[in-house]
């Protein structure tokens, strides 16, 4: 495939040659063009303006790692010319469809809260499965595949798989203007601080965390670059908690996720006895598991990272913000069923913001201006 797209991409020359070698005539009528793994032949994306513009009948799609189209140099990016789609890990509904849980999901979509209340437990129950397994497709066919006697061994095994290719992707696609030894060490490095940052009571990314002595200059490269390639979710600090965010963004202050539940439980070592243990599971970490699952799903509904607020020199922060309707509504996540939520009370009376949610481990309540909602609802609400 090099070959073929390092020569013309005319389309009458590209289509002939793609129908030899797949054994299959493409016609524009029923036929959809595939290019899997296009960041290995990076022409190949390069072409894609040559199906807009000389043969819009043709139905093409690019697929690749975020991080091998971000990373490559040297070649033309057709702008204006692809409609380009993000794919996260899978949300909580898709992971109760791919488990043929529909009539739960259909549930939640519809929000009927009273009888969501009545199915709490049951949801809850789904909702650890969830938080232990994560998004990741090929992970969760393996968990649904064991149902009803779910083999957690495997899924853990599978992660710990997929952490490591995530690593191998790191060596591969270093820059090369750096040292690709270093660039690989401090990917790595960032990477594996993401539980450990998280744990901390404020959750501000700390580079001294990474690496005792550890300076911004050494790490915000390969911060950027994981953010960059969709492995890490970075949330920005706003010095007010106002809309419109983006006006209030301080980027010297930030929280690091990951870009999936189940991959920091693999990282951080989450044993799966928790599952057993009630609410324990969302105390992990100092519950830094259930605001991993919230800024996920937030993320899959705004198609980009909320933000959070924390007081110059108090202890005041709100978890997450994000604009809904063009006004800014803010979010705390406690861990299991706890609702005292002093810095969302003040804020609510200081800003009067017409919504707010908590989530956290208990049923839905609609009490006052604080929207109390489970977690299994970020997202959805």
């Amino acid at each position: 495939m090099r070959m073929l797209f390092d020569a013309d991409l005319s389309v009458e020359r590209l289509i002939p040659a793609l129908s030899i070698e797949s054994g299959t005539r493409i016609t524009p009528e029923d036929t959809l063009v595939i290019f899997d793994e296009v960041q290995e032949v990076p022409r190949a994306m390069t072409s894609l303006k040559m199906f807009n513009e000389a043969a819009p009948e043709y139905d093409v799609l690019a697929t690749g790692s975020a991080l091998g189209i971000a990373m490559h140099l040297g070649f033309s990016f057709p702008v204006g010319k692809v409609s380009r789609l993000k794919l996260y890990p899978m949300s909580f509904v898709e992971f109760l469809y791919a488990c043929k849980q529909y009539a739960l999901a259909e549930m939640l979509e519809s929000k009927d809260f009273p009888l969501i209340n009545v199915m709490h437990d049951r949801v809850m129950t789904w909702l650890r499965y969830f938080m232990y397994t994560g998004g990741m497709p090929e992970i969760v066919e393996a968990f649904a595949s064991t149902l009803p006697n779910p083999d957690f061994t495997a899924v853990r095994k599978l992660q710990n798989s997929l952490v490591s290719d995530y690593r191998d992707d790191f060596s591969k696609h270093v820059d090369m203007r750096d040292s690709p030894a270093v660039t690989t060490l401090r990917l790595n490095q960032v990477w594996d601080s993401i539980p450990s940052q998280l744990a901390k009571e404020n959750k501000k990314f700390v580079y001294g965390v990474v690496r005792a002595g550890g300076r911004g200059k050494d790490f915000e490269s390969a911060i950027q670059w994981l953010v960059d390639a969709s492995l890490a979710l970075r949330v920005n600090r706003v010095s007010a908690p106002l809309e419109p965010l983006a006006a209030y963004a301080d980027g010297s202050a930030f929280k690091l996720y990951s870009l999936d539940v189940g991959l920091l439980g693999a990282l951080g070592g989450l044993n799966v006895r928790v599952l057993l243990e009630g609410d324990a599971l969302f105390r992990e970490f100092k519950g830094s598991i259930a605001e991993q699952f919230v800024c996920q799903q937030l993320t899959m509904m705004n198609g980009h990272s909320p933000y959070y607020w924390s007081a110059e020199n108090s202890s005041g922060e709100l978890d997450f913000l994000f604009e809904g309707n063009g006004k800014a509504v803010p979010v705390e996540v406690k861990e299991g069923t706890h609702r005292q939520t002093k810095s969302l009370v003040i804020m609510q009376k200081r800003h009067g913001y017409p919504l707010a949610y908590r989530f956290s481990a208990d049923r839905y309540r609609d009490v006052g201006p604080i929207r109390d909602v489970p977690l299994y609802m970020a997202g959805i609400v």
